[in-house]
């Protein structure tokens, strides 16, 4: 008899499992253009900046905040 049980349950949780396998796959497929564009967003995204410190939203105080973005300044001409 708890064979049986076990047989049971076993089915159960492989139905349950398979139905939310197809679920999250269907998920996938209706929303693929836009899990797209956000998975690419993220992905370019840079997580040491905080777009809160942004002042104008320009990106330039973001990048003379960054000293290791920026190039270091030219040599001073040779003098005569």
């Amino acid at each position: 008899m708890k064979n049986r049980e076990r047989n049971q349950s076993l089915k159960a949780s492989l139905v349950v499992f398979g139905g939310l396998l197809f679920g999250w796959m269907a998920i996938e497929m209706a929303f693929k253009p836009l899990l797209d564009k956000v998975r690419g967003a993220i992905s370019k995204s840079d997580p040491s900046r905080d777009p809160d410190d942004d002042d104008g939203g320009d990106g330039a105080s973001a990048s003379a905040a960054d000293p290791s973005s920026s190039s270091p300044p030219p040599p001073p001409p040779p003098s005569d």
